[in-house]
């Protein structure tokens, strides 16, 4: 009788000590390169490689990076796309990162040893971006901020906001059903295009805790519509005379005004026009990392900061180096894609038409993120069939993996929010995904 092959197949830990497998170990970790060898010798056994080939499929079927995070390069022509991170940060947030990565004084005065306020650095950076604010708060994300900045004013009291602003803000998350969990009651006024001074005042009593006034980012109503601006609500009063604090949430994280932006709500802005505390997200329009933004009266930004909720929404340390890096540094990415003009774009497109043999075609990028809908962003993009852009987006082997939409039965490649640097990326995935003669069609295969 002959021999039964499986026992060929080679042991695990004979393979494990192998060379290229105790270089894998170190970076991916014992767990996952072992999982893979026995992954082959399983296939071995159940006959689909022979035996001899275990190691060669166990390598070929550890990652390639230590996340399951796949980086991507973002040809949709929308800049601050939720799906796939939202804003990528600048090289000096980067840099920031990797230095808060391992120890740093994050809670520590050097000179002292002694303990120190957690990340001081990100809500002074803040501060001095907006002049106006004399108090900041950084949190994890923004509705982080919108719910410590409403709970700590109105926990067991009532929040009074306009129908109109009973926004939902992504996945499901609805305005009504965060300002609950705070054990806040929402008080609504007014209709849902119209909303007047009188509807608030009638509001106003002695269980007020707040006004909030959210701006309705990622939808517009037109027509007949009334709103009540924060000059006009900043005097209001309980029946004791106590001032009622006025929480206005941006949304999308504008410190100043953009002229590229016109109808997009900014922080210093909305402080100016009367706002006690102003929220809003780091990781949209600011170009930084995810965090939540909490400025304005120093007063009642210290009394956040003491609320006991504040400590479950706290930000680590990663991206309170971003942050700091994002406000203090230059320009972010983000920044960089909103300002690019059509003219900017059209050369670096024409350029990389003409190495796959396609044609430009005229494109409207957008702000993305719930920031500015409606607003679009003129420029050009290659035009591919839809085929090749799915084969994009799954390409083989190690190539980039680019992200491009579709629209009216085409697969337009913007440009708009891809580093310079990364054209050559995008012409290599190009190439593949088009069969490297620019039909769009399969490559034959070479069998």
């Amino acid at each position: 009788m002959s021999e039964d092959p499986r026992r060929a197949i080679p042991r695990t830990d004979a393979v494990l000590g192998q060379p290229p497998f105790v270089a894998a170990a170190e970076q991916l970790g014992r767990v996952v390169v072992r999982n893979a060898v026995v992954a082959a010798q399983q296939r071995a056994r159940d006959g689909e490689i022979a035996p001899d080939e275990v190691v060669d499929a166990a390598l070929a079927a550890l990652p390639t990076r230590t996340s399951s995070l796949t980086p991507v390069l973002n040809a949709t022509g929308v800049v601050v796309h939720t799906n796939i991170g939202r804003a990528p940060l600048s090289p000096t947030a980067i840099e920031a990162v990797v230095d808060a990565a391992g120890y740093v004084d994050v809670e520590m005065d050097p000179a002292t040893g002694a303990r120190s306020r957690r990340g001081a650095g990100a809500p002074a950076a803040l501060l001095e971006a907006v002049p106006d604010a004399a108090g900041a708060l950084v949190v994890n994300n923004g509705a982080a901020a919108l719910v410590l900045a409403t709970t700590a004013p109105a926990a067991g009291r009532e929040v009074v906001v306009s129908r109109g602003e009973m926004v939902e803000i992504g996945d499901g998350f609805r305005l009504p059903d965060l300002i609950a969990s705070t054990g806040a009651r929402l008080r609504e006024v007014g209709t849902t295009n119209r909303t007047h001074l009188r509807d608030y005042t009638d509001a106003i009593g002695p269980e007020t805790g707040c006004v909030l006034k959210v701006h309705p980012s990622n939808f517009r109503v037109d027509g007949f519509v009334t709103s009540v601006g924060l000059d006009e609500l900043r005097g209001l009063t309980r029946p004791d005379g106590s001032s009622v604090p006025v929480v206005a949430d941006i949304g999308s994280g504008l410190l100043s005004p953009d002229p590229l932006l016109p109808d997009e709500p900014d922080a210093t802005t909305r402080l100016r026009a009367g706002a006690t505390i102003v929220t809003a997200s780091g990781d949209k329009l600011l170009g930084g990392p995810q965090a939540g933004l909490v400025l304005g009266d120093a007063e009642v930004v210290e009394k956040l900061r003491r609320h006991p909720l504040q400590r479950a929404l706290r930000v680590d340390k990663l991206a309170l180096a971003a942050l700091e890096a994002t406000v203090r540094g230059p320009v972010p990415p983000v920044t960089a894609a909103l300002h690019a003009t059509a003219d900017d774009l059209r050369p670096r497109v024409e350029a990389l038409a003409a190495e796959v043999g396609r044609e430009i075609v005229p494109v409207e990028g957008r702000v993305g993120g719930g920031g500015a809908p409606g607003v679009p962003l003129p420029g050009w993009a290659v035009e591919i069939p839809v085929a090749a852009v799915e084969r994009l987006r799954q390409p083989e082997g190690d190539l980039p993996v680019v992200l491009a939409r579709v629209e009216g039965g085409r697969g337009p490649v913007d440009l708009r929010c891809i580093p310079v640097d990364r054209d050559v990326d995008v012409l290599t995935a190009l190439r593949a995904a088009l069969g490297h003669d620019g039909s769009g069609a399969t490559p034959p295969s070479s069998s």
